[in-house]
């Protein structure tokens, strides 16, 4: 935007050929002075140019869109073969309201045009890319039916719930249909610094319709489906990057983990420190992924799990039980698993007693088969973490609060899309988006 030079005597004149702009800024101004004297407090004054701006806005979009669409009609007209088809109503929706024109139509032989709609890149009954953004903005972190009443309140503009999620769900495909492939192994050295990657899985509510009922309500299954998630950082760094799948396997998430960790500068040089709970496929892919470069190691919180429950078995009174875990805890963070396992092996249950009665063979064997991943006097040496709460944490802000609102079922094809602007978000690649949306000149039809 540049400074205006316009002299008084032409900002007159040329508010003359818009009479209702003309008139809002009057009420405006008349706002500004307080001529009615009922706007005493700075909160009534506010509120009240929040109303007068809202309507100015929606006045200057209209005579902004009367004024190109006499600039285009001239246009088209200079052009030969092409004659007039009458008018026809246009309108559309913008974070101002609604705005409506009487369209001049014209034909081209048997093509018919429409000058201003196609400059302007509007369509009948679309919606402006500004309110496009508003609605996913809100619609990413609030439930469709709350996004109605946020609109009205801070917007003044009443849309259906249906539009809202037409346009939520669809710029949640778009971002998930033109994320970047994932990256190739790096050929530079990358970051010194230890990058420290984690892996969750949670649960979303999916909800798969029968394709064979005529009304789409009967014949609802609901079940549960694993949102898989990663994180990188750089050791000390509060800046993390974030990838994940719910529809992908687990060589798919083996990819995000890659990502996140190019991302966060990984190279051919980086240690990697790999946190997260006892699933094999977590710890397959980060040596997968990468290789010698790359150390896993099992929450400690998570093999506590089965210390307890075996310390129930083995010991009776809750304070033994108390002695008898800060014991077992020592030892680990002392490179003494092997004692652990020794004291476990001394209260292993029969044979003949079934494994889900077992705590104490299930903990044996749960610690024996992971034995390279309890180096937690190594991580604690080099001030690394031996829990994996970042990534626990981040279920919940990045997926759950949105995805596991009560009453919330997804189409798994909408959850996917829904995770994947969530982690656009996450990953701070917000405006970037719109961005990029924008000098792609997308129409506003979604």
């Amino acid at each position: 935007m540049t400074e205006s030079t316009m002299s008084d005597t032409e900002l007159v004149r040329r508010l003359g050929a818009h009479p209702d702009l003309r008139n809002r800024m009057e009420s405006l101004l008349l706002a500004v002075e307080d001529e009615t004297g009922d706007l005493k407090t700075a909160d009534a004054a506010e509120m009240r140019i929040i109303e007068e701006m809202r309507r100015t806005g929606q006045v200057a979009i209209q005579s902004w869109a009367k004024r190109q669409v006499e600039k285009t009609s001239q246009e088209i007209k200079q052009t030969a073969g092409i004659w007039s088809e009458g008018k026809k109503k246009l309108s559309w929706h913008t974070t101002f309201g609604d705005v409506s024109i009487d369209e001049p139509q014209y034909r081209d032989g048997s093509k018919r045009v429409r000058p201003f709609a196609q400059s302007a890149n509007v369509s009948n009954h679309g919606y402006s890319r500004p309110l496009q953004r508003v609605v996913t903005d809100f619609g990413a972190d609030q439930s469709f039916g709350q996004v109605v009443d946020k609109l009205a309140e801070h917007y003044g503009v009443v849309l259906n719930e249906s539009a809202i999620v037409r346009i939520t769900e669809g710029h949640a495909k778009q971002i998930f249909d033109t994320a970047p492939p994932p990256p190739s192994w790096p050929t530079e050295p990358g970051t010194s610094a230890v990058i420290i990657v984690e892996t969750d899985g949670g649960m979303v509510p999916i909800v798969e319709i029968d394709a064979t009922q005529t009304d789409k309500r009967k014949g609802k299954k609901l079940r549960w489906a694993e949102a898989k998630i990663c994180l990188a950082h750089q050791q000390g760094s509060q800046t993390l990057t974030f990838g994940g799948t719910l529809q992908g396997d687990v060589d798919t998430v083996g990819k995000s983990i890659l990502a996140c960790a190019v991302q966060a500068g990984f190279g051919t040089s980086t240690p990697i420190h790999g946190v997260g709970d006892g699933a094999p496929w977590i710890a397959d892919q980060v040596e997968i992924q990468f290789g010698a470069n790359g150390n896993y190691l099992i929450d400690l919180f998570h093999v506590c799990d089965y210390l307890s429950a075996a310390g129930q078995a083995i010991v009776g009174s809750e304070q033994e039980k108390k002695t008898w875990m800060d014991e077992q805890k020592a030892r680990l963070k002392t490179d003494k698993a092997d004692q652990v396992l020794k004291e476990l092996q001394g209260h292993l249950e029969p044979s003949t007693v079934q494994d889900s009665d077992a705590p104490v063979r299930q903990c044996h064997r749960y610690l024996n088969n992971r034995r390279e991943q309890l180096n937690y006097q190594d991580a604690i040496k080099r001030n690394l973490p031996i829990g994996s709460g970042e990534i626990e944490s981040a279920h919940r802000y990045v997926v759950q609060q949105r995805m596991k609102r009560p009453g919330a079922w997804w189409r798994s094809h909408n959850a996917e899309h829904m995770l994947a602007l969530r982690l656009n978000r996450a990953n701070r690649q917000w405006d970037s988006y719109w961005q990029r949306i924008s000098s792609e000149q997308l129409t506003t039809s979604l």
